[in-house]
């Protein structure tokens, strides 16, 4: 006999093999903990082969290689507001006579019981049992050596409670299940989706792309919905957002819409709207007390001298408010490039920031990766002969380097303040500390993970293991229907 850790209840358990005795009435407690679902009042019936699961909204995913089904399970028949979502691999579909003479084609998964901390695998069939009196039968197939029945007897093992499922961590202490992921991206064949798909098959989860600008809404407050090339698209667990600068605003919209339809968004819709709009991330950057090279912003103001004075004069850069990689960031190196160079960017109506160059950088900052609050790696960027941009699309060189904790700390907090669980955070070495240059909401994976050498593709598969929900309680106190008859199986 051994001690092992539960990861549903989180308490320590006794694990005895079977062939020590089990015996049963015909009812009994279970947990299915492969499913979350650490309590169950079942029906134990030697009459049926098969055993059966309650599940409604199934739905098969994945390939013909690697089938999956997903469903809901509402494991207390008297309070329909706490669903588990569940999902596993397909062993099998088969027909199955209920006790009642209907055959029904079920999907069948194998799954671990676990009864007075016995555990064993068994099949389980998936079925809609509303009307049933127990959300699960135990059929004599899932009976194994050592188990032995009861049937004048009931509850002969200890009993569990419902109350479990509002203990249940929503982080931690979760096993892992198959989900299905979507990258919203307008380049799927790149290398940061390429490395992500790969990851995530990798962990045994379906994963696809979804090209952005391809997609269009349903929008209503009863099923929202995001359709693809003339359906809609299936429910998702995850999406990833790589939203091209260029469609950000369409792109903010389709993750705003997966929100309200409760998928899980590994960065949601604002904070990467925060992210590309470099006047409000930097002014949420202010507020957080973080610190960044001096910043200048106005619109029609004719005083160009007062503004490029504001940041210490020249040498300074000029920034369009959504520039990426580089592109649309200019350094004017004396005040009449800078004097010209504001007047244009002014004449064009285009919305810029002018900032403070800060020389002793010396081309180089650094990228510090950042997912769930945690650094997982980061790189000095070195901008190329006769270049002051070190982005690696401008042409510049990565290497590994170790980062100081006020460094580490800062590129936390700046993730931390835009709402971003995954970030490129940029930091420039200065004599007065690290200053964030700019958050990016949509990393690329190439260069950090050639320049660290480490999987940062599975990392960010992780996180969205530990933040998709498995056990949802609803928010408001509905008003309870009358109940339907039951049977007793």
């Amino acid at each position: 006999m051994a001690l092992v850790k539960c990861n549903i209840c989180r308490a320590t358990i006794k694990y005895n093999n079977m062939s020590e005795t089990l015996n049963l009435g015909w009812e009994e407690w279970a947990a299915l903990p492969d499913l979350s679902l650490p309590a169950i009042k079942a029906k134990i019936d030697t009459g049926a082969r098969t055993s059966a699961l309650h599940a409604v909204a199934i739905e098969p995913f994945g390939t013909e290689a690697n089938p999956q089904v997903r469903f809901i399970m509402h494991p207390d028949p008297d309070d329909s507001e706490i669903e588990v979502i569940c999902s596993a691999k397909v062993k099998d579909r088969r027909m199955v006579t209920s006790s009642n003479g209907v055959a029904e084609s079920r999907y069948v998964i194998e799954t671990h019981i676990l009864i007075d901390g016995q555990k064993w695998p068994i099949d389980v069939s998936l079925t809609n049992r509303e009307t049933m009196g127990y959300r699960m039968l135990i059929g004599r197939s899932a009976l194994k050596k050592g188990v032995s029945v009861s049937p004048g007897k009931s509850f002969l093992q200890p009993k569990l409670e419902y109350a479990l499922y509002k203990k249940q961590s929503r982080k931690k202490g979760q096993p892992r299940r198959p989900l299905r992921i979507g990258i919203l991206t307008q380049e799927p064949r790149n290398y940061s989706n390429t490395r992500m798909i790969e990851a995530a098959e990798a962990r045994g989860h379906v994963i696809e792309t979804v090209t952005t600008s391809r997609c269009y809404m349903s929008i209503n407050n009863e099923k929202p919905e995001v359709h693809f090339d003339g359906q809609a698209l299936p429910r998702f667990d995850a999406i990833i957002p790589r939203i091209g600068s260029k469609i950000t605003f369409y792109g903010m919209a389709v993750v705003r819409q997966f929100e309200s339809m409760g998928v899980y968004c590994l960065n949601p819709a604002a904070a990467i709207g925060c992210s590309r709009d470099k006047l409000l991330a930097h002014q949420v950057l202010s507020q957080h007390k973080l610190g960044m090279p001096t910043t200048a912003f106005a619109r029609t103001s004719r005083d160009t001298k007062g503004i490029i004075d504001l940041v210490g004069g020249a040498p300074v850069v000029v920034k369009l408010l959504e520039s990426t990689q580089g592109k649309g960031v200019i350094l004017a190196e004396t005040r009449k490039a800078a004097t010209a160079l504001v007047d244009a960017f002014r004449g064009l109506d285009a919305h810029f920031l002018v900032q403070e160059f800060v020389k002793e950088a010396k081309g180089s900052d650094i990228r510090c990766f950042v997912v769930d609050g945690k650094v997982v790696g980061a790189m000095m960027r070195t901008a190329a002969p006769g270049e002051f941009r070190s982005n690696i699309h401008q042409g510049g060189s990565a290497k590994k380097i170790k980062l100081t904790t006020q460094e580490r700390s800062t590129a936390i907090k700046a993730a931390k303040a835009m709402r971003l669980n995954v970030a490129g955070v940029d930091v420039l070495r200065t004599s007065e500390g690290p200053k964030v240059l700019e958050v990016n909401s949509s990393p690329g994976l190439k260069g950090i993970e050639t320049a660290t050498g480490k999987d940062i593709a599975t990392t960010i598969i992780e996180c969205i293991e530990n933040n998709v929900g498995t056990v949802f309680h609803s928010p408001v106190k509905k008003r309870r229907a009358k109940p339907k008859k039951r049977t007793a199986s």
